[in-house]
């Protein structure tokens, strides 16, 4: 086996429900699998049906880490999620088990699965340039991050002013952003990355579908919840897809209408982010989310591995 699986892709691809049968099919054959969460948002108590997170029975059947660990007053972060779920994964290893690292944006993924060193933080350096970011906006502030590290600028998208602002406080405290950057070398050299895909339209479709299921199921209420729980002084989880956009709708800034479309085009457009990211991955292997058969080809991976001794 891999000394670690990773089940990786957009948002609504069915990363969580394939786990899940992985690890109860691998535990079936006498190895068994535990999931490790690398998502920024499950950690989060409460947050339950804007995340898309496992349900009671899927949490019973296979045991899941890092999953409702904070409270939504509480700042989650990469170097936090690093660690955890690094901590978990060996924890899995020392006990013979089969880690299953599942989820998270390619950026929180990687800092998982790959060598990468957190840079340091400085909240003062933080505050002035999310200051400059809400004066001077992120295609001014990229332009600046370019001619800084050109780069660093390269793998940042003009628009994301939270990581600008993070490349651009990473610089002037170390003087480089980019040599910091995962380089491609797995932390655990035994890791098999297995990536789901489908075609633009079904993913459209699905997070479409995902919007208003969780609507159906109460998300209005979850927020209005969590709110009176702390939810807007929460660094980390105020800024959720779909929690953002229901805090709007009960401020009274938009209607419910626009708050669901807003969910829907906010949460297609980080998707094709997420995939995006992912194909600059040589090292994924590749499988078609929506294949009746996907877990079987999966396992059948997984022998290949077994047989020739290397992911």
């Amino acid at each position: 086996m891999p000394e670690v699986i990773a089940i990786l892709g957009p948002t609504a691809s069915g990363k969580s429900r394939l786990a899940v049968e992985l690890a109860r099919r691998l535990s079936g054959e006498g190895r068994p699998a535990e999931i490790v969460n690398a998502d920024s948002m499950l950690v989060y108590r409460g947050m339950d049906i804007g995340t898309a997170k496992p349900d009671a029975g899927e949490l019973e059947r296979v045991r899941h880490h890092l999953v409702d660990i904070l409270e939504v007053t509480q700042s989650s972060s990469i170097a936090l999620i690093q660690n955890l779920a690094r901590r978990a994964i060996e924890d899995c290893l020392a006990r013979g088990v089969v880690p299953l690292v599942v989820g998270g944006s390619a950026l929180y993924s990687r800092a998982v699965l790959d060598e990468l060193e957190i840079p340091p933080t400085d909240p003062s350096i933080r505050a002035r340039l999310e200051d400059e970011l809400e004066q001077l906006g992120s295609e001014q502030m990229h332009r600046r991050l370019a001619e800084l590290d050109p780069a660093a600028a390269a793998a940042i998208l003009p628009g994301n002013g939270r990581r600008i602002v993070r490349a651009l406080e990473v610089i002037e405290l170390t003087g480089s952003f980019s040599a910091r950057m995962p380089q491609g070398r797995f932390h655990y050299p035994g890791t098999l990355e297995i990536g789901l895909t489908m075609s633009r339209e079904d993913l459209d479709s699905r997070i479409e579908q995902r919007v208003d299921l969780m609507w159906r199921r109460g998300l209005v209420a979850e927020v209005r919840g969590l709110v009176d729980h702390g939810l807007r002084e929460g660094r980390t989880a105020s800024r959720a897809l779909g929690y953002r956009q229901v805090m709007s709708m009960l401020d009274g800034r938009i209607d419910e209408r626009q708050a669901r479309l807003d969910t829907v085009v906010r949460t297609r457009r980080f998707a094709r982010k997420q995939l995006m990211w992912y194909r600059r991955d040589p090292r994924i292997r590749w499988f078609e989310a929506l294949d009746g058969c996907l877990a079987e080809k999966v396992l059948a991976a997984l022998a290949d591995v077994d047989q020739d001794g290397r992911p």
